[in-house]
């Protein structure tokens, strides 16, 4: 059910200090994010293939220019490339007659760019990334001024979908600084494809929008959906940005990591002070979690779902995108994007 080939979002680049290493589970997989002595980020199976214990349990340590993650079990090393680079219990001879390169954990190609670490989740004998890893289009050397995360306990298509419905706006968001009952009305926006997703282009948001009429005039925002689960909304004003990015990583079959990395040079939201702009975000997205959640009582019965014009065209999309990408992994031939140009019309 887990895309592969795809870069997806692993680690915040504030999360790892030189000599540092964490553990996350990712596609049902344990992997240890770390930095090396010299600062460089690096990703490994979490695992030692001696006897199994997570390597992320023991420390890093330097040996020249090298940086080791000694397993805690019983002491092997391991490189930041995933080879073994000593066995403690080896006598003299022991060691060399045995051929260290032969024994190593997964490393997996990681990219550190605007605070964030990607990971680029393939076959295990896929070799190289043969995509360019994501890059927010904002100036260069942004990085977050506020991060929010939270957990669903969800597969990640029910994260993706939710986070992306338009409709259940009014009914779960309903709070006087963002949308009320009484401020739904027709929506219609304009769609277009692009690279492994689509985007609601460019537009000035709706009247109903209160906290967007703050940013002055010139006003627009676009939102980008790209698969594995990423959603990016770029606001514009004035030639200032806010920049809004959320990784939707799935942990497991049953559990999905959201990550909110908020960008700006807007003067408005400077203003704001920061315990109520992150109250309002995690209050926004806990509604979205105590939603899908609350939805899985229901899918536990495993009903006949429907996915309706044109509210739902999004999710639409998305399962469709996935097909394309997995028909594209399993045959080889070239990747086809099904998204059209489309204008949507439904009320919010």
């Amino acid at each position: 059910m887990f895309l592969r080939d795809l870069w997806y979002f692993g680690a915040l680049s504030s999360e790892l200090k030189p000599g540092q290493h964490l553990h996350r589970e990712l596609l049902g997989q344990p992997i240890l994010f770390g930095r090396d002595h010299q600062g460089r980020a690096y990703a490994l199976k979490d695992i030692c293939p001696h006897r199994g214990i997570l390597l992320s349990g023991g420390e890093a340590q330097q040996h020249g220019d090298e940086t080791h993650v000694e397993c805690p079990y019983h002491g092997w090393r391991f490189r930041t490339d995933g080879s073994c680079a000593a066995i403690p219990s080896l006598t003299a001879d022991q060691a060399e007659a045995m051929d260290l390169s032969k024994i190593r954990t997964r490393a997996f190609p990681v990219h550190e760019d605007q605070g964030l670490i990607w990971i680029y989740y393939g076959a295990e004998d896929s070799g190289e990334p043969t995509i360019e890893p994501p890059k927010l289009d904002m100036p260069e050397g942004e990085k977050p001024r506020m991060i929010i995360t939270d957990v669903f306990n969800c597969s990640v298509d029910h994260a993706v979908i939710g986070l992306m419905d338009p409709a259940h706006i009014p009914y779960i968001h309903r709070q006087w600084w963002y949308r009320t009952k009484k401020s739904v009305r027709d929506k219609e926006k304009a769609f277009g494809p692009i690279e492994r997703g689509f985007s609601m282009l460019p537009h000035t948001p709706s009247a109903n929008s209160f906290v967007y009429n703050l940013l002055g005039e010139g006003r627009t925002t676009e939102i980008q959906v790209q698969i594995p689960g990423l959603r990016t909304e770029y606001i514009k004003a004035g030639g200032k940005h806010i920049t809004i990015f959320t990784a939707v990583t799935p942990t497991n079959e049953t559990k999905t990591a959201i990550t909110i990395a908020i960008y700006w040079n807007h003067p408005l939201l400077n203003f704001v002070p920061r315990p109520i702009l992150r109250l309002a975000g995690e209050t926004f997205l806990g509604q979205d979690r105590d939603a899908v959640n609350a939805q899985q009582v229901g899918l536990a019965y495993d009903p006949n779902l429907m996915l309706i014009h044109d509210a739902d065209v999004q999710a639409k999309w998305y399962f469709r995108l996935k097909d394309a990408w997995t028909k594209h992994r399993d045959t080889g031939e070239p990747f086809r994007n099904p998204v059209k140009p489309a204008t949507l019309r439904w009320r919010s």
